[in-house]
């Protein structure tokens, strides 16, 4: 198997949703595909709503996360990496999240992720959350570059 874009770019990040370095996270990998970044994710019974079905917050989390990895892995490809002494070279701005239909908590669920505008000092992204070929969640978001204060 390939390494993922998070061991690859950020491996000692611990952040919980995408942070290969928290081993109680979401441990989220991602993979370029082309233009396009894929990933898988298969929920936990404590992602659950309390409804049967996956939890919202945890649904924009993946999403964020997910797009993390896409928009890092632009800058890298653009040659814009994290400036000295930060861990990133972009960090979430705004992510205006949608919620399409329930998600399936005992499902394994399919991540995508494109670059839709990118720029050194702003990144944006498209992301989505599928199951059965169906989107039920997507985002927009907004990465501003991470600099040092």
């Amino acid at each position: 198997m390939d390494t993922s874009l998070q061991q690859t770019y950020f491996p000692d990040l611990p952040c919980f949703g995408c942070g290969p370095a928290n081993a109680k996270g979401l441990q989220l990998q991602s993979f370029a595909d082309g233009d396009r970044v894929t990933a898988s994710f298969t929920p936990w019974p404590e992602h659950d709503n309390g409804l049967g079905f996956l939890n919202g917050g945890i649904i924009a989390t993946v999403l964020d996360c997910h797009s993390a990895a896409a928009v890092t892995h632009a800058a890298h490809e653009r040659g814009w990496p994290a400036d000295p002494g930060v861990p990133l070279p972009y960090v979430t701005a705004g992510l205006d999240v949608r919620y399409r239909r329930p998600t399936p908590l005992e499902a394994t669920l399919t991540l995508g992720a494109e670059v839709r505008e990118a720029s050194r000092d702003e990144i944006t992204a498209h992301v989505w959350l599928e199951h059965d070929g169906k989107v039920r969640a997507e985002a927009d978001a907004v990465w501003k570059r991470w600099r040092a204060r």
